[in-house]
């Protein structure tokens, strides 16, 4: 229970207001540092917030004094989730997609051109107010940093639009221009390809931080995809690959021949790529997005060879309206461990520090000294609860910078 705000005890740090929370029956740092493992877990813990950020972790017993203590009761906390891919710009439904696929039918309706033609007809309110409404979604669910890209406007107007939208709420925008060919430049790929490197890029660049490219059959093969993602380098964005999702294609080994920070998907891998990405030494991140395979009855990657290989791997929701409908990380770490061979301490490292390190992120994904004081308190008494419990809501408080936005403690 939160305690009232009482005057300074002595001894107590002078200027900004701080906030011991103690009583935490299993503290996920991801620091060895200061536990046992990746996950670094201090049992019966405390941490001092001020001013936003993290200053101290340890035993609560040795906790310094602060001018507000909240006490979580012997529950675990872990590291707020960092959910580095989703698609949230855009409009319209694909449910009778999603209803056929499940029930064996064959669907024709177009897929992503479909969301396109409606995010084409949707208003700046209109995209802006479902954004919010996701990431409050994704809040409640303990994600405290998202990452979103374009792609459902596919026109000069309409992606820089998205993005603009999209730098409003969220720090981690990506420039998706290049998710698949729209109809009408079906017959002439490269004059698409020109304007994704060229006015497009012009229009879209100063509202993002990175550059994202589907290389796959059916959207951009490697030398366009290459063209694509220089182009945007030149212009200072960083690199970001739709990565061989669909066939054991050129996207992995395209991504770290560029130094990309992240190969998204990684679902069908040859040897070359997996040493690839293991020889690229974390600088190229393999993200799984497990949700996408549930989604379409796939076959899910396999996590356990990327991580006996030594690649860094982070997990990711890929929220969109067609392949992957969820915000819910929690879900993905449970189908990691259940589907992807993956250990519960392996997917909350890679649903946290993972998913930082491919956003090339040291302040959050961590509850360190120096971290952003972004932690979710779970009703559980270990983080394990997670894959063992799915489903459940097991997200008591979530705290940004900080704040209590969700559980707010008093």
């Amino acid at each position: 229970m939160s305690e009232p705000l009482s005057p300074p005890r002595q001894g107590t740090r002078q200027g900004p207001r701080s906030v011991v929370v103690t009583g935490i029956g299993a503290l996920v740092t991801n620091d060895p540092a200061f536990g046992p493992g990746p996950l670094g877990v201090v049992r019966d813990a405390a941490l001092v917030v001020e001013e936003g950020r993290v200053v101290w972790v340890g035993p609560a017993s040795a906790a310094p004094d602060a001018d507000r203590r909240h006490d979580v009761g012997g529950r675990a906390v872990i590291p707020g989730f960092v959910d580095s891919h989703s698609h949230l710009l855009y409009a319209g439904d694909r449910t009778e997609e999603f209803n056929a696929r499940m029930s064996g039918r064959p669907y024709t309706a177009g897929g992503i051109r479909t969301t396109v033609a409606a995010t084409r007809e949707a208003s700046d309110a209109e995209l802006a107010a479902r954004l919010a409404a996701h990431l409050r979604e994704m809040t409640r669910q303990g994600t405290t940093t998202v990452e979103t890209k374009s792609g459902y406007g596919l026109t000069v107007e309409l992606e820089a639009r998205a993005l603009r939208v999209a730098r409003a709420q969220l720090q981690e925008v990506t420039y998706l221009g290049a998710h698949v060919v729209p109809p009408e430049y079906a017959d002439a790929p490269e004059e698409y390809v020109a304007l994704v490197t060229g006015p497009m890029l012009d229009a879209c660049a100063p509202h993002a931080r990175w550059i994202d490219v589907f290389c796959e059959r059916g959207a951009f093969d490697a030398d366009q995809a290459r063209a694509i993602l220089t182009a945007g380098r030149r212009r200072g964005l960083e690199l970001r690959v739709h990565a061989n999702q669909l066939t054991a294609g050129p996207g992995v080994r395209l991504a770290v021949e560029l130094g990309a920070r992240s190969a998204d998907h990684c679902t069908h891998l040859t040897d070359a790529d997996v040493d690839a990405l293991a020889e690229s030494e974390g600088r190229t991140v393999a993200t799984l997005l497990p949700g996408c395979e549930f989604s379409t009855r796939s076959p899910y990657p396999d996590a356990r060879r990327l991580l006996a290989a030594g690649v860094v791997v982070a997990l990711a929701t890929d929220c969109n309206p067609g392949s992957s409908y969820t915000s819910s990380m929690p879900f993905c770490v449970a189908l990691a461990v259940r589907e992807m061979g993956m250990t519960p301490d392996e997917a909350l490292w890679s649903a946290t520090a993972g998913g930082a390190a491919a956003l090339a992120r040291t302040d959050v994904g961590r509850l360190t000294p120096g971290a952003r004081a972004d932690l979710v308190v779970l009703d559980a008494p270990s983080p394990v609860h997670l894959a063992y419990r799915p489903g459940v809501p097991l997200v008591a408080e979530v705290w940004r910078a900080g704040e209590p936005e969700v559980g707010r403690p008093g």
